[in-house]
This record gives structure tokens, sequence and C-alpha cells, in this order.
């Protein structure tokens, strides 16, 4: 939808809060309003409001100046850049039962995350119906949560919430340069996409079809070399039953992708946008919150919440220092960085696809994993650089953040450069307003549904696909503590992850696993290299496509115990008193190639033998539930001992001990002794 269109739906809106120019939200258009049926404990009735923000962004403020290609785009007759937003508002119908804080949900692919944090939520009820939010972790505290879209590339429709960015240059002046993609092909297709495989988007335009800069290579190795497809053997098609339909968002090839191969197209690609005003929109939107008594949920205090995508989008706002607004005001109080790893991403730089991340086995060689990781300045000892992430503490000196990762992303989010040296020798710590979390065993951003259904064993094994460690019990309690630290000023739990001096860090290679039968374990964790994207990428201009690679950074993974779950960070309860283990990682079992990499974001899970005569049998190195526990009761005191200890170091809210101590009781039913 363009920009002149969704100002014309402005004008003819029936509802419309103002706000002033100097807050950078030029205004609030509301969509709809409507409350929630059913209350949310002392909070009372929230109500929930739908809309459009419109932004304005001025080239010559300094708080924009670091927004790439602003400066190239259309202006108002005010002189500034133009973008909207769409929003979901959840507030408290009475201000006075408000918490006085509200969370930005900085949506993943235009899709609300902060639901995480709910247990016994009921997908199938209506967003207007209490139901919906199950126990409401944040609403029944009196949180305003404002989920918004920043994200230019979502497709129009459906639910997701959508971002307008401002176009760089005229069709009398077009830019054009360097758009590239990739992907795995794992089963036979005459036709591949040029978005991200993860979800269908919108994409640059290819600027013309016969350019000899678009180049499509097929390799058999991330880091292999390239055999250029001759150019008669494809085109900008798609395959529709049996036919090639001309489609510039497709590759068609007649003969077929070989499975088993990784193809990448390079193209001349023309129309970019002013990515980076995504940042700035999510900046503003937090400042209009705090700073205009008139806006539509006024808050003294604000928490930004990324998950995945969202979470590596927030370390690129801190380390890009967006997080002071146009007239010099601190936007966010505290962030909640959920699974970014050591990452950050294509949220600011020309052609930029914020789609676009780093997975142990796709989506290669984009400017995700790239220096500086830690927080506190390293020395790179190869490119001789010296930086830290958070060297910009221009407008967040005070901001509390807390970086929470899994298991997963020390496998394939290169998690431990966020705290470690780029040589691999020393431990790196963190600022005293930061925390690190990493819940140990646990896949990728969630769990997987409970139970696993047998549709989900690995054939011929005792495993599993899919890790379904409730990790939701430790977000809820960290989640609650970076609150209490925002705005009570109570400090937090300290950090607990893993490190090289205690030796809770190890390489890949060198990690001892049990012996589980005819299990192969994982031993490739993703693998970040240093990138040369070209002269121009100080200036957020890539010119080099694919980027040169240099030397890769050393990452290492958790250590495990005698089950083979992982050490050195938050132990859920699960983990403390185990009936399984607990892999974060999945091998690719039953493709055609590279079985022995990663699936991207899920783990492995694999029952305990319930008895020694079958660990003996089975040749299982793992100890016993008989030999752990004995019977049950015995195993539900340690539950019990379990969820206590958690409890005492604020890693498990006492709220939430009835659903820890059911699950592992559901658990015992499955997978426990049966006579005993």
């Amino acid at each position: 939808m363009k920009i002149a269109r969704l100002l014309l739906l402005s004008i003819i809106s029936l509802a419309l809060i103002a706000a002033p120019a100097d807050a950078r939200v030029v205004r609030v258009e509301i969509l709809s309003r409507s409350d929630i049926t059913g209350t949310f404990g002392s909070a009372g009735t929230y109500e929930r409001i739908t809309g459009r923000v419109y932004f304005a962004f001025d080239p010559k403020n300094p708080e924009n100046r670091k927004i790439v290609d602003l400066d190239l785009a259309p202006r108002n007759p005010n002189g500034e850049v133009e973008a909207v937003s769409e929003f979901v508002m959840l507030r408290p119908k009475d201000p006075a039962h408000s918490a006085d804080l509200a969370v930005i949900d900085i949506v993943n692919r235009g899709g609300i995350t902060t639901f995480i944090f709910n247990l016994g939520r009921t997908g199938a009820a209506s967003p207007d119906d209490a139901e919906f939010y199950g126990d409401a972790l944040l609403m029944k505290r009196g949180v305003t949560i404002v989920a918004l879209g920043w994200q230019w590339d979502v497709l129009p429709g459906g639910s997701a919430l959508h971002f307008q960015a401002p176009p760089v240059g005229s069709p009398e002046h077009p830019i054009t340069g360097l758009v590239r993609s990739d992907i795995t092909v794992d089963s036979a297709t005459n036709s591949i996409p040029l978005w991200h495989s993860l979800a269908p988007t919108l994409i640059y335009p290819v600027a013309d079809e016969n350019d000899p800069a678009n180049i499509l290579t097929m390799r058999e190795d991330p880091v292999g070399p390239r055999t250029v497809v001759p150019r008669a053997d494809w085109r900008f098609a798609r395959d529709s039953s049996g036919v090639a339909v001309h489609d510039t968002r497709w590759i068609y090839m007649s003969k077929g992708f070989t499975p088993g191969r990784i193809y990448e197209i390079v193209y001349r690609g023309k129309n970019p946008v002013v990515v980076g005003t995504g940042l700035a929109a999510v900046r503003d939107m937090m400042s209009y919150l705090k700073y205009d008594p008139s806006a539509a949920a006024h808050v003294r205090y604000g928490i930004g919440y990324g998950v995945s995508q969202t979470g590596r989008f927030i370390r690129h706002f801190l380390y890009q220092g967006f997080n002071t607004d146009e007239k010099g005001r601190v936007a966010f109080d505290g962030f909640f960085v959920h699974t970014g790893g050591a990452g950050r991403g294509s949220f600011n730089h020309r052609f930029a696809q914020p789609s676009r991340d780093a997975q142990p086995y796709s989506t290669f060689f984009y400017p995700t994993d790239v220096f500086p990781f830690a927080s506190l300045p390293t020395r790179d000892p190869i490119t001789g650089q010296r930086a830290g992430l958070r060297d910009n503490l221009h407008g967040s000196s005070g901001t509390k953040v807390f970086y929470v990762d899994g298991g997963h992303e020390y496998w394939g989010r290169a998690a431990s450069l966020t705290h470690t040296t780029p040589d691999g020798k020393q431990d790196v710590g963190f600022l005293p307003t930061e925390r690190r979390y990493v819940i140990s065993s646990a896949q990728h951003s969630s769990p997987a549904s409970w139970p696993l259904p047998e549709a989900a064993r690995i054939a011929n094994t005792n495993a599993y696909r899919g890790d379904p460690l409730d990790q939701r019990l430790a977000l809820r309690a960290l989640m609650s503590s970076l609150i209490d630290w925002v705005a009570l000023k109570k400090e937090p739990p300290p950090s607990v992850y893993p490190k090289l001096g205690p030796g809770d860090l190890v390489r890949a290679a060198d990690l001892k696993f049990p012996q589980i039968p005819d299990l192969p374990v994982a031993r490739i964790p993703n693998q970040p290299y240093r990138m040369n994207f070209g002269p121009r990428w100080s200036q957020g201009i890539i010119d080099r496509e694919p980027p040169t690679l240099g030397a890769p950074y050393p990452v290492f993974v958790s250590r495990v115990d005698s089950v083979g779950n992982e050490q050195g960070g938050i132990r859920s309860i699960e983990i403390l008193v185990p009936l399984a283990t607990y892999y974060p990682w999945l091998l690719r079992t039953g493709v055609p190639a590279a079985t022995d990499r990663l699936v991207s974001f899920r783990g492995t899970f694999i029952p305990l033998p319930r008895t020694e005569a079958e660990r003996r049998a089975s040749g299982d190195s793992r100890p016993s539930i008989e030999m752990l526990y004995g019977n049950r009761a015995q195993f539900l005191k340690r539950v019990d001992d379990g969820i206590s200890s958690l409890i005492a170091r604020r890693l498990l809210l006492a709220d939430d001990s009835t659903a820890a101590r059911d699950r592992m009781v559901d658990a015992w039913a499955r997978y426990g002794l049966i006579t005993k």
C-alpha cells in the first residue's frame, strides 16, 4: 500500500489521536478498539486497539544520520521523510491500574511474540477473549503491550503487522545494486524462490533480466567452490503445473535443481527502500509513549522485547546507538534480547533483506555474524579491529539489557562469541547494566509441542525430532526480573552462562557425548567467518556479492553431563531431575546431503533407559531411571527439591511451581518406571 493511500485513509478515519510533531510520531490512527472479555488480576479489564502510526524523520537530525539512504528518500513539505507502521496495543482500560510500563513487542516477520510468556493459551479463542491470552503474565501486572511492525518486506494481507518504508531514488533517477539469494535444495524441484526459505517476502525487483551481473551458481558445501550455471539453462520463472510461467520472483530450470546442492543467485536489483527507518520507528514509538502525555497509552518506563530475528534487531539497535530520539531523550529503559546469539542483521543497509539471517545450513554469509560480538571491547587479532557491541552508549548507558539464549544458540547462532575473545582464549564480561542467561539444552526460541507425537520419532532410534524442554518457565521468571529491575530498581539474579574458565565451554569436535545406540552426534556448529562486503560497506552499501571470506571465528558449545544435558547455564527442572536427554540440536537426517550438519532451530529428545537391564542390553552409557531414582516417590522428592532451588535463585516463579511439577509428573507417566 502506497504512503499516499495510507494518508488518504487517515483523513477519512473516524478515530484519530494527534501527537505533537516533536515526538516524531506525527499521529496515531485507530482502526479498532474493543474491550477484552474477562479480567486480568488487579489490572482489571484490558482493551485491544489496532491502528497505524505515522512517522516523520528529519534527515538533518544527528540521531537520524545513521539511517542509511535517509537523505535520498522523498520528503514532505517540512523536509521530513515519512513512514507508516501497523500496531496492536493491549492496555489496561483504567489507567489507574496500569503498571506505568510498556513492553514493545518488536514483531518477528510481522508476528506478535510476547505471547511466549503466557501459559495455558487457547489459540482457537478470539483476541477479544481473555482465554486467548492464557494466564497473561504481563497483563496481570498491568503492563501495556504494543506490537509494532517495522519490517518493510512482510507480504501484504493476513494478520501480520506491516511497515511502509520510504523508497530510495525515483523513476527518473533509479538506484540499482547487487542483491543475493541462496537456497539449499533438499528435494527435486524445477523452481526456487528469491526470498528467504522461512517464508515468502517482498523482494527487490530485478533491474534487467539480461544484465550480465545476474549470475546463478551451484556448490556442494558452504565454503566449497562455486560452479556457474550457464545463463541459457535458467530464467526468471516458476513452475506452474509443469509449465514455466514468467515471474521475476523465482528462478526456473527445465532440467531441475539437483537435490543436495546449494544454489545462489546474484542479480542487479532496483528500487531499494530505507530499511533503517524500521529501527527509528521502534525508537520513536517508545519515545511517543513515554514523553507525549496525550499518547494512546502514556507510560513512564519502556522495555523492548525481541526473539530470534528481532533479538538480533535489538543487538543491531544498540550497536548503532538508536536509543536516543531526535530530541536527545532516552527511548528504552530495558531490553529483553531473546535467542539473538552473536548476531545482528540486515536492518540498515542499502538493499537490506531483514529476513535473511545465518543458519547452520542455509542463508550463508549475510551480514549477520559480524564483529564486534561482545558488549565490552575486544580486539580481533587478524584484522586488528578493536570494538564492542555497546561502544555507543549515547542514550543507553542506564538501559538494562538481558541477553537470553538457549543451548541451540551456541550450536546455531555462534553465541559463545558474545562472551569470549575473537581468538577464543579468554572470557569477556558484560556491562553492570547487563545480564546474560543461558537456558541449558533448550532448542531455539520456544519448546517443541508436548507430548512429542510418535511421528516425530527418528527412524531406527529411540530419539525424537524436537526438544520439548519448557524454557517458558525460565523466560517468565527472567522477564519478571527485568521489569522489577527497570521499574523497581530491584537487582536481578546474577548472570548464568557457560564460560571458558571453569571448563563449561568446549569446541564441538572435543565434546564428550554419552553413547546412545544408533544416534550420531553433532560435531559441526554454525561457523561465522570474517567477511568483506566491499569498499563501501562502512557506508551501508554492498559492492561485493557474495562477500569474500576470511578466517573463521572460534566458536564453542556447552559441556554436557553423563546424561548428555548441558552444563553451565540455567538447568531447568527437566535437566535437574532428568528422564531424558535434551539435545539443543538436530541433525539433517534423511536428506540427500550434509547429514552431519544441523537443522535450523530444532533439538532432539531421547528418553533414558527405564531399567538397568534395558540399559545394558542396548549399550546405552546413560544412567537408567531405575538407577537414578528407584521409584516415583524418590523422583518426585527430587523434583520438589529442584523446584525449590530454582525459586530460591529467582529462576522460576513461585506461581509456576505447580506447572513445573505437573510437567514432570506427566513425563514420569510417559517415560518413567512402569511398575514403581
